[in-house]
């Protein structure tokens, strides 16, 4: 049986533990690869796996920021938020920017598994309850950008490379470049120049 690779990324070790468990059980052929940051997932997995779950809490980009930045890495693959978080307005935000779905949690893991094989199977019906309710097909690009990302955003138009923006905002140069990549993903763009000219077009500077 080929093996289903899915990566996970949460910075909490003991849920980590528990949902790995829970993925080989419930997913046939399931290989898990875990990162706790958005970071040491580019490392851990170097191919595109199935399916990504994401937590939003994470050390440096979190996972709202970093949705950009992993389907601006793996295009096309499903990227499943799962976290406590649940606030209508935050599965809102995390639908329009691109994530596959949202599952709180709290839910049992059953409906946990149930959602992620429902992505796995290309079923285009796969958000949770909170999830369904929560989309905007039509939300503006800018209620996607956090306003970090909008500062980092207004710098680049400017010029600055990673390393002024990490002095201006202080940020990690790292942190820069993620925030960087993710508005690259959000914005659909490859450069920086491309990034300002789709920009100013979308009325997200002056």
């Amino acid at each position: 049986m080929p093996s289903t690779r899915l990566l996970l990324i949460d910075d909490h070790a003991l849920f980590r533990l528990g949902i790995q468990l829970v993925l080989k059980e419930g997913i046939a052929g399931a290989e898990v690869l875990e990162a706790d940051t958005l970071v040491q997932a580019m490392h851990v997995c170097e191919e595109p796996p199935a399916l990504v779950l994401l937590d939003i809490q994470l050390q440096g980009v979190n996972g709202l920021e970093g949705l950009g930045l992993l389907q601006s890495r793996w295009p096309g693959v499903p990227v499943i938020m799962l976290s406590s978080l649940s606030e209508p307005d935050t599965v809102r935000l995390a639908l329009a920017r691109g994530a596959a779905a949202f599952v709180s949690k709290a839910e049992p893991t059953h409906q946990i598994l149930q959602t992620i094989r429902k992505i796995l199977s290309n079923d285009s019906h796969t958000e949770s309850t909170a999830a369904s309710s929560a989309r905007s097909p039509n939300t503006p690009l800018k209620s996607r950008l956090t306003p970090r990302q909008c500062e980092v955003l207004d710098l680049i138009s400017e010029g600055l490379p990673n390393k002024a923006i990490a002095r201006r905002l202080d940020l990690s140069e790292f942190t820069v470049r993620g925030h960087v990549q993710a508005l690259f993903g959000l914005l659909q763009v490859s450069s920086r120049a491309q990034a300002t000219v789709v920009a100013r077009r979308s009325g997200l500077i002056g």
